[in-house]
This record gives C-alpha cells, structure tokens and sequence, in this order.
C-alpha cells in the first residue's frame, strides 16, 4: 500500500510545502513567460499622442545597434504621423558625455525629425524613464502613447505605463539586433521581472534595485 502513495506525499510537511512552493512559482513563471512572449509578438500602431522609445546603451552620442533599431521604429510611425511627438528615454552610465535619451534625440534631430517634436526624458531604468515620461505628458494632457522597444520587452514597459496612468499600444521595433537564441535569456529576465512586478508592484520592485533594468 505504501508503494501506492504519491511521493509527495511521503515528504514531511514542512519539506512538501517548500516543493510545492517551487513548484508554484515554476508554474506561475512559466504562464508569465508565455504571456511576455505573446506580447512581444503584438504590432499594433495607431494614432496616438505620443511615441516613447525605451533608452538602450550610446556610446559617446552614438545610439547602440539596439537603440538604433529602437529608433528606427520610431522613425517609421512619426513618419506615417501617428504621433506628433516621440519621447527619447534614457539616463547615462558613469563616465558618459551623453545621455541614452540626448543619443536618441540627436539620431531623430540628424533623420529629419523636429526638435519641437522631440522630448528627452531619463532615469536609470524603465520605470524611471516611464515615469518621467508619463509625468512629461500628463503635463501636456496627453495619454495615449506607443512603446517603442524590444519585442522582448514591450510586456513590462506596457503593463508599468499603464500603472502609470498612460494607455500604451505596442510597436516594438522590427529589426532588433537581439534575435533568435540570442533573446532566450532576455525572455527569462523578463519573465521573472514581470512575474515580480506583478505580485509587489513595478514600482516596489524599482526601489529594490535589483537589476531588470
């Protein structure tokens, strides 16, 4: 009879909470992994107040192959004027000249577009940047933006503007450098940070400084 017993069953209680507990977690990273995912592959542009690019590395000025590719995307929807403004977001490392956002604007600015049409706005990750971002355009009255970033990544900008009180449709950049095998790792962080964000707040999990970025 006792063979016929489930395993986990055998287990102290206190041992089967814990894997049950992992087992939990597990489950829930993988549905949240799934959903990131499905997001990443949403492409909805439409008329909206603004575009935000979510800021990637520069160097000295120059916008990372990542951020380039951000841009870009960018670049397409104020051209098929969707938006009459895009917001370029982004701090800088220590030791850096020039901010992501600056970066950004300079890429715009040298492609045609306006600098009455471009707005730089920065913080060390994508909360910060978000939220000064949402709090530029709720100065202007605006609400309603498109998140320019990686397919990656568009879940969580997504879901801490909307927390922010903004209404984000996603244009996650097309041509991204990240590809294929090379996004596993980034899929997993974000997964983690989603599932996080979600349980404690986006906000809450920025004051922890633990890295997502």
């Amino acid at each position: 009879m006792l063979s016929r017993v489930p395993l986990i069953g055998r287990l102290h209680p206190i041992i089967r909470a814990i894997v049950l507990l992992v087992l939990a977690i597990l489950v829930y990273l993988v549905v949240t992994g799934v959903q990131v995912w499905l997001t990443s592959r949403e492409f909805s542009p439409q008329r909206v107040s603004a575009i935000v690019v979510m800021g990637a590395a520069q160097y000295n000025g120059t916008p990372s192959p990542d951020l380039q590719a951000r841009l870009n995307e960018a670049l397409i929807l104020y051209r098929d004027d969707l938006a009459p403004l895009v917001v370029v977001t982004g701090y800088k490392e220590k030791g850096d000249r020039f901010t992501e956002a600056e970066a950004g604007g300079m890429y715009l600015e040298h492609h045609d577009v306006p600098s009455s049409a471009i707005a730089e706005v920065g913080g060390m990750d994508s909360y910060e940047n978000l939220a000064d971002a949402a709090a530029l355009l709720k100065a202007r009255h605006d609400s309603t933006v498109l998140i320019t970033t990686d397919p990656f990544h568009e879940d969580r900008s997504m879901a801490i503007s909307s927390g922010l009180g903004l209404v984000p449709f996603p244009a996650p950049t097309r041509t991204s450098p990240i590809n294929g095998f090379a996004t596993v790792p980034y899929f997993l962080k974000e997964a983690i940070a989603v599932g996080a964000g979600r349980i404690i707040g986006y906000r809450e999990l920025n004051r922890l400084r633990l890295g997502f970025g």
